[in-house]
């Protein structure tokens, strides 16, 4: 009985050592993709043609690799408007523009009357998307029913 308890537990002991030595890796796990957000500030909603919007961006890293790479696109669904960096780069609509500050400011300008709406999208070079969504009204429309003295 002791030789079978002791077979038993010596086997015990080797598939234990068997199941830890097997998870063993001699690779660095180092991450590299981290999850971001994009904040704003407040931005208006309403807009006439001619008129621009500041929009004030905050990109928000959940952890810093340095080889990671942020690109900005947008895509306009309503409406037709000019977008641009602070640089003064204007933007193709699905065109991707290189990201290289943490702190930025867009500027929308309306070029229409109607109702517009664009969609901003902010990737990194590990395919992660943050979507930002900005819809103006055209303060004419808005306006419309109200009188001159209850407008400012």
């Amino acid at each position: 009985m002791k030789k079978i308890l002791n077979t038993i537990w010596v086997m015990g002991v080797l598939t234990l050592a068997v199941f830890c030595l097997s998870a063993c890796d001699r690779d660095l796990d180092v991450q590299q993709s981290y999850p971001f957000t994009v904040e704003t500030m407040p931005v208006q909603k309403d807009i006439i043609r001619g008129q621009t919007a500041e929009i004030r961006c905050t990109l928000k890293r959940g952890g810093e690799f340095a080889d990671t790479r942020y690109t900005i696109r947008y895509f306009q669904s309503d409406g037709k408007g000019l977008l641009r960096n602070d640089n003064g780069t204007v933007f193709k609509p699905n065109d991707r523009y290189p990201l290289t500050k943490d702190v930025f400011r867009l500027y929308y300008t309306s070029l229409s009357s109607d109702r517009q709406t664009i969609d901003v999208y902010v990737e990194d070079s590990f395919g992660r998307v943050q979507q930002l969504t900005f819809s103006f009204n055209n303060e004419r429309e808005e306006g419309k029913d109200k009188p001159a003295s209850s407008r400012h």
